[in-house]
């Protein structure tokens, strides 16, 4: 059985005035910021002569800071029968194709029918780091968007994958079909992403407290009032792609939240974002391993309607 692992950690010079959970998430790679949050709700986290914990709380150099972090909880989800391709699979981990409009794991209104619950169904175990609501899950993608995932099948692949995406050892491209043609016709989008003030649901470019984030563009194909790009996200803030394109006046296409639905214009049900390309060297093995998946079928369909359309 899996056992209680206890983190010893001490603030460095440099690492003063951190947020708690930020510093612990950057620490321990298995960690998330809302993971940590639980951990300090649950009295996990400690702080010699400090009672009350924050996540909030800035760290000071030279503290003591103490993690208990819990064996993972034993998964009670329910395997069912969920649409989504298998392009790679071994026995540490499998590169899978998400559907647009499958939510990756429960959930607030999500009880059913994740991409999680497809996974315990066709895939031969799963890591339990995640925790008893995302076995496997290292990244997610929104709801909206298709494309490329790495799932963990045990946790040694799980920890390391987890530290190749903190430490941008994977490389991650999207194609986005967005509102206009960006000029220049490539470059670099460098703009902290923070929590939007007033709607919560949303994330903002240039938040007084956002984190640093960078995103790289390139138009792979300009129509008339429209572009295909291709997109790298350097950095892996909550919904960076969407905010970063919107910010620069170039909105993608059908995404809602962000000024993608526009009178003028091509128009989608859901955002035109797709994980094209994902490139990482192989967790146990070390080996170089790439792969690439074309876009849905709505995407493609308004594509040709595009290219009808003339350029």
């Amino acid at each position: 059985m899996p056992e209680e692992r206890i983190f010893h950690l001490i603030v460095e010079p440099e690492a003063a005035g951190e947020r708690l959970d930020v510093f612990l998430s950057g620490k321990i790679p298995e960690l998330t910021r809302s993971r940590v949050k639980k951990l300090l709700a649950c009295g996990l986290v400690e702080i010699p002569g400090v009672k009350k914990l924050k996540a909030s709380r800035p760290v000071r150099a030279g503290e003591e800071i103490t993690v208990r972090v819990p064996p993972p909880e034993r998964i009670r989800l329910e395997p069912e029968e969920v649409p989504f391709e298998i392009l790679y699979e071994d026995r540490d981990l499998a590169v899978i194709v998400k559907p647009p409009g499958v939510v990756v794991h429960p959930g607030a209104g999500h009880a059913g029918g994740t991409l999680v619950h497809g996974l315990l169904r066709r895939l031969s175990g799963l890591s339990g780091i995640g925790g008893e609501l995302r076995p496997g899950i290292v990244h997610r993608l929104d709801k909206d968007t298709s494309g490329l995932m790495v799932v963990a099948k045990n946790d040694r692949a799980h920890l390391a994958l987890t530290a190749m995406f903190k430490g941008r050892a994977v490389e991650k491209w999207y194609l986005a079909l967005v509102h206009g043609v960006p000029e220049p016709r490539a470059g670099k989008i460098n703009a902290p992403i923070g929590r939007h003030p007033v709607h919560r649901k949303r994330m903002m470019a240039g938040a007084p407290r956002g984190r640093e984030a960078e995103t790289f563009y390139r138009v792979r194909e300009a129509f008339r009032r429209a572009a295909l790009l291709e997109v790298r996200p350097y950095t892996g803030r909550t919904h960076q792609i969407r905010v970063h394109l919107s910010h620069i006046g170039h909105p993608i296409v059908g995404d809602p939240l962000y000024g993608g639905r526009r009178p003028q214009g091509p128009k989608a049900e859901r955002q035109m974002l797709h994980a094209w390309r994902l490139a990482f060297e192989h967790p146990v093995t070390g080996e170089k391993l790439s792969f690439e998946a074309p876009p849905p079928p709505d995407f493609e369909k308004l594509l040709e309607e595009l290219r009808a359309c003339g350029k």
